[in-house]
């Protein structure tokens, strides 16, 4: 085969950088060109800003659905330098709109959360938006610039006098690249309200006032963290099944978090069983969901496991022979929560849904296991009653 059938020449290959890029191919910036890269979007725009709440810097982030099809995100922090931010640590407007990967700014160290799977910026979402626009409220200016599909279209601008400090980005996604998809108000919410038990420090609202109507918002803010994610996900799987009675729980709620240096990190852990028999499991790595798990959650299994066998065979005396409380058997009724935050967490795959740091499990099973026997011995009647009731559902 000549080259000339193969097409494989030198002056026949594209290469698109920078903004381009991301206009020519979205998908492999935001995942889709559908609801779920809408999403992303939303995500990408915010991510900057709620790094700035987590590293102390601003207090709170605002997003909103507007009503003609935007979405605004605003916080309260120091405001993104306009220009000049050499030795900031932080990029300027234009690099933060304008190049790939320079949104992360200042942040909260390298256990740095991400809202989505992407990280690819609010550069990407500069690119995929027919509009959008920039204010700043630093050091008692205000500055406004506008952006047309990634190219600035007007100068940055000085209003003014500004009160207060932040940075608000609007934009209007581009029809040509999403056609009419829609973004889901729930779906946005989940996410956010995830976050906010992931990360105490986290205060943030979202707004729709896309329908006619007072406007629908929620705010999401949650001082105890893990241990009110697993009331919320008990209450939750109530409320969705009207017909069920929310099932009685068998013990309260188990709750640590700590750090070790063995494998870079935090831990945080919640838990406790329900009579119903549902295992409710979920796992987060730097605060991205892990829905197939990964040495995390392995950890987490093999420390209860372990706490409740032993526990078993000290109290039921088995002979030696007889086989302990199988792991298995452990989940029957469990809501728990497992969140690790590494400083360089390594995820399998694309969408980056299993942790694959081999010190994590470890880790993670030696201080479930420690905390768990110390809450077992320290509350004998509950302990007593899951134990027995596990045992018996055997």
């Amino acid at each position: 085969m000549n080259e000339e059938k193969t097409g494989y020449e030198a002056a026949r290959i594209q290469v698109w950088e920078g903004l381009e890029a991301v206009r020519k191919r979205p998908g492999m910036y935001i995942g889709s060109t559908g609801e779920r890269g809408l999403r992303q979007l939303v995500f990408e725009a915010a991510d900057r800003a709620v790094r700035e709440v987590l590293a102390g810097r601003a207090g709170r982030v605002e997003v909103t659905l507007t009503s003609d099809g935007g979405v605004r995100v605003a916080d309260d922090g120091p405001g993104v330098p306009v220009r000049g931010a050499e030795g900031t640590g932080e990029p300027d407007l234009d690099t933060l709109l304008t190049r790939l990967n320079a949104g992360a700014g200042p942040g909260g160290g390298r256990r740095d959360v991400a809202l989505g799977h992407w990280a690819a910026g609010p550069a990407a979402v500069n690119a995929l938006s027919s509009r959008m626009t920039a204010e700043v409220r630093r050091e008692g200016v205000r500055w406004e610039r506008e952006y047309a599909r990634g190219t600035a279209v007007t100068p940055l601008t000085d209003a003014g006098p500004a009160t207060g400090s932040g940075t608000v980005l609007t934009f209007w996604p581009d029809a040509e690249v999403f056609g009419t998809a829609l973004l889901s108000f729930d779906d946005l919410a989940d996410r956010f309200r995830e976050l906010a038990f992931l990360n105490r420090e986290l205060d943030i609202s979202l707004t729709d006032r896309r329908g006619p109507g007072e406007p629908r918002s929620e705010r999401f803010h949650s001082p105890g963290g893990a241990q009110d994610f697993v009331a919320f996900l008990d209450n939750r799987d109530t409320t969705r099944d009207t017909a069920r009675e929310a099932a009685p729980a068998v013990t309260g709620t188990v709750a640590f978090e700590g750090e070790d240096p063995r494998m870079a990190g935090t831990v945080e852990v919640a838990l406790r069983w329900r009579a119903d028999g549902e295992e409710r499991v979920r796992s987060f790595a730097n605060s991205r969901p892990t829905p197939r798990g990964g040495t995390h959650e392995l950890g987490f299994r093999d420390g209860v496991a372990a706490a409740l066998d032993a526990y078993a065979r000290k109290r039921l005396r088995p002979a030696p022979a007889e086989p302990g409380l199988s792991a298995g058997q452990a989940w029957a009724g469990l809501t728990a929560v497992v969140s690790v935050k590494l400083d360089e967490p390594e995820f399998h795959g694309s969408t980056l849904d299993v942790l694959g740091n081999t010190a994590v499990r470890a880790c993670v099973a030696e201080a479930v296991r420690r905390h768990l026997d110390a809450w077992l011995e320290e509350h004998p009647q509950q302990a007593a009653a899951v134990v027995e009731r596990l045992v018996r559902g055997a």
